[in-house]
């Protein structure tokens, strides 16, 4: 460029592009890994008091901003238990204490590990992009100890249990609730597309990850219900040994969940290559989903006057409401073999109605979704692109 120029012109020319160079380079920057993962635990942190966790939340807790990743992942490698999981309910954005980091260093030998609330597949996933943005080698090592977490948790089955170590009563089961089983899949899926944050994982620890995906799938297949004939969706949780839908608390029974099962489905809809049993378990689940919809109706918070259990205030509550123009919606859980809407106390009582719900179930729980709608909208464009 300069050697086009008139002599006189080329300092002016030269001084231009080197006042343009460092904002080219700041356009060019890549994002910052996103976070939004990890709200679902932060909310837990600030808001659900538990005195079983390692550190609370101070008063006003100061908190990093989404793009100091850096300080964000250093967090994370604090968390990150020696097993190579990690804990659920802390906020990764927090700005730590010299107190709070003290005590989470001497709990690093505790086991209390979990996928539960999108914990350590979100982890793992984050820590690869900043080791992409920054090549500190202290961060892809965090993220292949997370990935030996993943690999040793997995059963033969294919399934993962909500924590690892195994505990007791209901964790022990193939968790797809909270995104446990799609969350794990989504990341290694993105590993074997080759994206650009996973090129640091070499061939042989590819071929490892390969495996566990494809009993992965094996297994959504396998647990697939089929109760009257035909497939339809997936419980919340399956039994580890029988793969049937299994208790988990007690307000969430065996039965077919919508919610869950829609996010099972779009992952499946997202494979570049499907076999004939994705195929087939997607064509079910659609069909499932729209024989289940539910029309006429919407779900209302109002609010009400107190009542002899409240502070005093008022408070609010949901109702079903008559509403022909409503889109369709999908109650959380489906009654096995008659496929009737139900609901659950914390008694472990069913019901079939929101009303019969105690008020703090009612208000506390996410009864009903639109979840399969996003399935449904899909699946038309899908099916044609299937060489069936």
């Amino acid at each position: 460029m300069l050697a086009n120029c008139p002599r006189f012109v080329r300092p002016l020319v030269a001084l231009y592009t080197l006042c343009l160079l460092p904002l080219a380079a700041i356009c060019q920057q890549p994002a910052a890994p996103k976070t939004d993962l990890f709200s679902d635990a932060s909310n837990h942190w600030y808001h659900i008091a538990d005195n079983k966790n390692i550190i609370q939340p101070a008063p006003d807790q100061p908190r990093y901003k989404a793009d100091e990743y850096a300080a964000i992942a250093d967090n994370i490698l604090l968390y990150q238990k020696n097993n190579g999981g990690w804990p659920k309910n802390y906020d990764m954005q927090a700005i730590l204490t010299p107190q709070q980091k003290e005590a989470l260093l001497a709990a690093k030998a505790e086991t209390h590990t979990t996928f539960d609330n999108r914990t350590t597949y979100s982890h793992v996933a984050y820590l690869s992009q900043v080791y992409t943005l920054t090549h500190d080698d202290k961060y892809k090592q965090a993220a292949l100890k997370g990935f030996d977490y993943i690999l040793e948790a997995q059963y033969d089955n294919g399934g993962w249990p909500q924590y690892y170590p195994l505990e007791k009563k209901y964790s022990r089961h193939i968790t797809y609730n909270d995104d446990v089983f799609a969350g794990i899949m989504i990341l290694l899926k993105n590993v074997l597309e080759n994206k650009p944050d996973y090129t640091y994982i070499d061939d042989n620890y590819r071929k490892r990850l390969q495996k566990a995906f494809d009993k992965g799938l094996d297994c959504i297949v396998k647990t697939q219900i089929n109760d009257a004939g035909s497939p339809t969706a997936w419980c919340q949780q399956h039994d580890e040994v029988t793969l049937a839908p299994a208790w988990a608390r007690a307000f969430e029974p065996p039965c077919i969940c919508s919610a869950e099962s829609a996010k099972l489905v779009l992952f499946l809809m997202s494979l570049p290559n499907p076999s004939k049993e994705i195929i087939a378990a997607v064509q079910s689940a659609a069909t499932w989903f729209n024989q289940s919809k539910i029309t006429g109706i919407t779900i209302k918070t109002v609010k009400v006057s107190a009542d002899s259990s409240s502070t005093g205030k008022a408070y609010t509550d949901k109702v079903v409401v008559a509403d022909a123009q409503a889109a369709p919606v999908w109650t959380r859980y489906y009654e096995l073999k008659t496929h009737r809407p139900m609901f659950c106390n914390r008694d472990s009582k069913v019901v079939y109605s929101l009303a019969e719900v105690e008020h703090e179930r009612r208000v506390g729980y996410a009864w009903y979704s639109n979840e399969p709608q996003k399935v449904l909208d899909k699946y038309d464009n899908w099916l044609k692109k299937q060489k069936i």
